[in-house]
């Protein structure tokens, strides 16, 4: 069975709080709206300003594929906008429950439906295609609400749609209540929102229940908890539902989200399915590893097929087999000896707390990498005691040469009382410090320290440089290397 999409990004979406498109935005995402397939677009509320009715007049002047409604209360100022702006149709939107009948309008059920009547025989008088939704349907009574759709049809509405306006059905009452409407001879669509978490799992029931359209958001935007979620809602369907289909061209999703994010400013959460960062992320080794041997061991579908690309994170959790394709990722190869290093200097900088971003990665195999197993000296242990009232003071514990050596200085710096402990030594003691340049990599007090350093005996001159999330580490590893070096040649 085809399901049928109507989009309400650009009406109920642009409902969520602190979200305000200008016409040229709400025109790029009709766009996208019409590349990925959406049958109808609720592009905004006609009545709402003249802004909003610029921005409806110019997504029709687009020709679109997708029909192009506008929402309406049953009230003919509302469908003279609409008119005005030469939608296709309207979302004809009708309070059926009791609370919003008697407290918000302060009407009676019968001039309720005749109201509805009304604004129907008035919308088909002008050629609108109507979409009847009816609003808090979920909480009004049941043989009430068939009959408002029931005059509905009966005066020529193409479509009717059920609300769940608060969010309060259930994937059960949901099923149980479109397939109580099912022998409706319109088709019928499902609008629900996310007040309790439930908006998918109630609109994929409804479908299974004979709803044959549903309504939602990219993103799952709109006020309080949002509304039904388009990308999750498509994908569950096409994927999970059997005899039901979209006809969504699924590969762009992932776009239209980053889209629909960027231009609302509403962040999307990492572990939202389907668009979220962390929706194809994987560090722990056993899922890597598995993914790595066959996609299907950890991923319900391949992320291409949303338009994504699945991603390997660097941490504690992380095997050996993911990190060497996230270092192929980035054009690196390593031996076996050299991945058990990155690997083991990865485990050591996450036990400390420091999330490992790519280009932590590229610094920690950059380091490994230049790592000469013949080097002559090698650090072993440093310590340095500095403060406001003490002398700053290290000590080091180095090879050179297989012998071992413990010295200690002091300077006017911490960095400057480790290097000028290493320095002790006799066979490097004229060693210069000629150039000291520092910076750190990313953000954050924790960011990775690269420190370079140029170094001359008699008229040779070296540069080395150190990486670390501590300074004093990173200087003392630098000019170590240097005088690796120097010692060299």
């Amino acid at each position: 069975m085809n399901i049928k999409v109507l989009d309400t990004t650009l009406r109920d979406g642009e409902q969520t709080p602190g979200v305000s498109l200008t016409p040229n935005e709400k025109l790029r995402i009709a766009t996208k709206l019409e590349e990925i397939g959406i049958d109808y677009i609720e592009a905004g509320s006609a009545i709402t300003s003249p802004g909003e009715r610029e921005s409806i007049k110019g997504i029709m002047q687009q020709g679109f594929n997708s029909e192009i409604l506008s929402f309406s209360r049953p009230l003919s100022i509302d469908i003279d906008y609409c008119l005005e702006c030469d939608v296709d149709g309207v979302n004809l939107v009708v309070p059926t429950s009791d609370l919003h009948i008697h407290d918000k309008l302060k009407t009676t059920r019968e001039d309720l439906i005749e109201l509805s009547n009304n604004a129907i025989d008035y919308c088909k008088d002008h050629g609108l295609t109507v979409e009847l939704s009816a609003e808090d349907a979920s909480r009004s009574d049941f043989d009430f609400l068939k009959s408002v759709y029931q005059d509905a049809i009966e005066h020529g509405a193409d479509r009717i749609c059920v609300c769940d306006t608060i969010g309060v059905l259930t994937p059960d009452s949901s099923f149980e209540l479109f397939n109580k409407l099912k022998d409706i001879d319109v088709p019928i669509a499902v609008h629900c929102h996310n007040d309790f978490g439930l908006a998918v799992a109630n609109t994929l029931a409804a479908l299974k229940g004979g709803a044959t359209e549903f309504h939602s958001t990219i993103n799952g935007i709109g006020e309080r908890a949002g509304n039904t979620s388009f990308e999750e809602c498509v994908l569950s369907i096409d994927r999970l539902l059997q005899d039901f289909s979209t006809g969504i061209n699924i590969h762009k999703i992932y776009d239209i989200s980053k889209l629909v994010a960027r231009l609302t400013g509403v962040y999307i959460q990492p572990n939202k399915a389907i668009v979220g960062e962390n929706a194809f992320a994987h560090e722990s080794g056993i899922h890597s590893d598995g993914i790595i041997k066959n996609s299907a061991t950890y991923e319900p579908m391949t992320p291409e097929l949303v338009g994504r690309k699945r991603k390997f994170v660097i941490g504690k959790h992380m095997g050996t087999h993911g990190l060497e394709s996230r270092l192929n990722e980035i054009g690196l190869t390593v031996n076996k000896d050299q991945l058990q290093q990155i690997f083991n200097d990865i485990k050591d900088l996450a036990d400390k707390g420091k999330t490992v971003t790519d280009v932590d990665l590229q610094v920690i195999a950059d380091n490994v990498l230049e790592i000469n197993h013949e080097d002559r000296i090698k650090l072993g242990e440093l310590t340095v005691v500095s403060g406001n009232t003490v002398m700053p003071t290290a000590s080091v514990k180095i090879t050179f040469d297989d012998e071992e050596i413990l010295n200690a200085s002091v300077g006017l710096g911490p960095v400057d009382a480790a290097i000028n402990a290493v320095k002790t030594v006799d066979a490097f003691s004229d060693v210069e410090l000629i150039e000291y340049h520092v910076d750190a990599i990313a953000g954050g007090t924790d960011a990775f320290i690269d420190v370079i350093i140029k170094l001359q005996k008699g008229d040779k001159v070296v540069s080395a440089r150190g990486t670390e999330p501590d300074i004093i580490n990173a200087s003392v590893k630098a000019f170590i290397s240097g005088i690796n070096r120097i010692l060299q040649d």
